[in-house]
């Protein structure tokens, strides 16, 4: 079954059961998904790496916004953000926990010989390659920057 495919599923399963958070947040998921198709020209579906990136986008979007409705003391406008980033994740494959992801580092830090900061690039290029989709960016960054400084 692809993304839209589920995507639906989930939509007639929150209409059905009357949950506007979560209707939301997949009617946002739908929608990216439909312009990053049509952006590319082509009637084909995007490709399961599009797919994850598009959706890992959507949950950063709404942390983000969480996390200034939260700096502004704003809760009441952070849990929905919340709410729909969960709602959005389940699309998501299992993310890595830190610890994984610092296995993984370690390995590639071996492999490269890098030693310092001046080495985070490569390290990063090789780390978000290797672990996409598995882990965000963020923690993938504390990660080598832990490992590299």
């Amino acid at each position: 079954m692809s993304l839209q495919e589920k995507v639906m599923e989930a939509m007639k399963a929150a209409m059905k059961s009357k949950d506007a958070q979560s209707l939301e947040a997949l009617r946002s998921v739908k929608s990216a998904l439909l312009l990053a198709q049509t952006e590319t020209g082509s009637k084909t579906e995007l490709t399961e790496d599009e797919e994850i990136k598009l959706l890992q986008k959507q949950v950063k979007q709404r942390k983000d916004s969480a996390a200034i409705y939260e700096k502004q003391n704003r809760l009441d406008l952070a849990e929905p953000e919340l709410i729909q980033a969960k709602v959005i994740e389940q699309f998501l494959p299992q993310q890595l926990s830190e610890e994984e992801v610092s296995k993984i580092v370690d390995k590639i830090i071996t492999e490269t010989g890098a030693s310092s900061m001046a080495d985070m690039g490569k390290v990063m290029g090789l780390a978000s390659a290797q672990l996409a989709g598995k882990a965000d960016g963020k923690t993938i960054s504390t990660v080598v920057k832990a490992r590299l400084s």
